[in-house]
């Protein structure tokens, strides 16, 4: 119960100064749909899986954007809080260190799931098939790929301590490289051979299959097993690393 409670507490603590922030609801809100209006009317010419909409393999892919670069950049704000002193009071608390790391993680998570929601109702008039189940079991896997990811990019936070600039620099030249090769705004089957094996060998890749696939509505296929497992293995990696970096921070 611990677990739960200091999870809760850790979430609420987060989430209100956000929900007191209507600017950044609103801009948060915006961007996806800046995207969705900007970028897919060049996709005229690309077809769609199986003669669909085109927006049936974009907007995965941009919901799996959202998450990825949202969650790498979430240790920005504990450098400040860092630099104020702040978090180290928090950590003088017993609160479990695992709870305060899900319930900063799930208030990051938290406004991705109405943008990708608002997303997806959005481009659902302009020819995105709803397939309901699959697809919030879609939204499942990436809450549970980012809260591994958000733990990743605390865990960082607290490595650099008060040198926002290494956390930029570092966050930054993991994620863009990673988001061009997992195909998030084309899909890597149209890549030359060299660039669609080095796909291959980022996890990135398997989770956006994943995403298209259960958007697609399908759900018993290998592309979804496999972007489970990477779900599933980046938040247990991200976890173990974010819980031991706030350990030390503890002592």
């Amino acid at each position: 119960m611990s677990f739960i409670t200091d999870t809760s507490i850790s979430f609420r603590r987060e989430i209100g100064p956000t929900l007191r922030s209507w600017y950044y609801i609103v801009f948060g809100l915006a961007q996806p749909l800046l995207y969705l209006g900007l970028f897919v009317p060049l996709l005229g010419d690309v077809p769609g899986p199986d003669g669909a909409s085109p927006l049936q393999w974009f907007v995965p892919g941009m919901v799996v954007m959202l998450v990825l670069f949202s969650t790498v950049s979430c240790g920005w704000a504990l450098t400040e809080e860092l630099m104020r002193g702040s978090f180290e009071r928090f950590l003088a608390t017993p609160m479990s260190r695992p709870g305060i790391m899900v319930g900063r993680s799930l208030k990051e998570l938290t406004p991705l799931v109405v943008q990708a929601v608002v997303l997806i109702g959005v481009a659902a008039p302009f020819g995105l098939v709803l397939h309901v189940p699959p697809m919030i079991m879609g939204l499942v896997l990436l809450m549970v790929f980012g809260v591994g990811v958000a733990s990743l990019s605390y865990a960082l936070a607290m490595a650099s301590k008060d040198n926002g600039s290494l956390f930029y620099l570092v966050s930054h030249s993991v994620a863009l490289p990673m988001m061009l090769l997992g195909g998030v705004l084309l899909p890597m089957s149209t890549a030359p051979q060299w660039l669609y094996l080095a796909s291959r060998f980022n996890p990135l890749t398997y989770l956006v299959e994943a995403e298209r696939a259960l958007f697609m509505g399908e759900v018993m296929t290998p592309a979804v097993l496999h972007g489970a497992l990477v779900a599933a293995g980046v938040a247990v990696v991200g976890l173990a690393v974010g819980v031991s970096q706030i350990r030390k921070a503890s002592l």
